[in-house]
């Protein structure tokens, strides 16, 4: 099948996966609990969910190994298990995709370099563990994701070059200020990411999440105006969330994220999915969206 990178140089406009958290809860997963725990304790509802986006027609799938890093499984006493953990994750989504893509989830650590929470030789050590034990489970690609820190993000890429050798992706996150402009929490740029990601070695760049997928139009088009060629990932959110009985409701329909789907090709995405609250049934649209095109 080749590489994910190689279909887009075809010309091809590809699919992902949705949300990821949403479902574990559906299947029974408390507040509290360790999601990439269920990789070793509910495999078969972790593999239900990979499943059921490559039914949707997704492209590729994602691992549920987004927290996989010490920093954050060691708050569940699992500080020991990081590669185990990570493997399993990448094994059932490899078992779900059949001949689709796997792409292995990186999240955040949650730590600040900044602040002096952490150093930059933790932090790598931190994502080198994570990722070989992703490709030890048979990713296709490393996607490091929910960035908003440049700096971590840098390292995160660097891990991942210099322990597997997956092709490697990265996204941040990013909100639109007052003034108009989008910036990370970090107050990163999309033109500031753009540079910064690819001479760290990202072979392909993008947003995820804080947006639908109408906010992303604009953060694509300024990825490609200070970078025509870089492929470019959008996983955006099933619009922008509101609370209502002490839920998060994410009011987007998949026929509303689909009817957009032509915009944010046009503006230069190369491959579309979604963050939180999508569904299934949202990226069986995104599919239908994409191969009218």
């Amino acid at each position: 099948m080749g590489k994910i990178l190689d279909q887009i140089k075809t010309g091809k406009v590809l699919v992902s996966d949705g949300a990821w958290g949403t479902l574990l809860q559906q299947k029974g997963m408390q507040p509290g609990e360790c999601p990439e725990e269920w990789n070793l304790t509910h495999p078969d509802e972790v593999f239900d969910i990979a499943r059921s986006y490559i039914e949707a027609g997704a492209d590729m799938i994602e691992t549920n190994s987004f927290g996989g890093t010490v920093f954050k499984v060691e708050k569940y006493g699992l500080g020991n298990k990081v590669f185990e953990l990570n493997k399993a994750a990448a094994e059932i989504s490899r078992k779900a995709a059949g001949d689709k893509f796997v792409i292995g989830s990186v999240g955040p650590t949650g730590k600040i370099l900044m602040m002096g929470d952490v150093t930059e030789e933790e932090l790598y050590a931190a994502f080198a563990e994570q990722v070989k034990g992703l490709e030890a489970g048979g990713v296709d690609a490393i996607m490091i994701e929910t960035m908003t820190d440049l700096d971590e993000a840098r390292l995160a890429i660097r891990a991942a070059k210099k322990n597997t050798s997956c092709e490697v992706f990265c996204t941040m996150t990013f909100e639109k200020t007052v003034q108009g402009e989008y910036r990370s929490m970090m107050g990163v740029s999309p033109t500031d990411m753009v540079e910064t990601l690819v001479a760290a070695g990202a072979e392909l760049i993008g947003a995820n999440c804080g947006n639908g997928i109408a906010n992303m139009i604009g953060i694509v088009e300024e990825i490609r105006k200070a970078n025509p060629e870089i492929p470019v990932l959008v996983h955006a959110n099933a619009g922008m969330p509101h609370y209502h009985d002490g839920q998060t409701i994410f009011p987007e329909s998949p026929d509303e994220m689909a009817a957009l789907v032509p915009k944010i090709i046009a503006a230069g995405a190369n491959i579309v999915g979604g963050c939180c609250g999508t569904t299934p049934g949202h990226i069986c649209r995104v599919r239908e969206a994409v191969d009218k095109m």
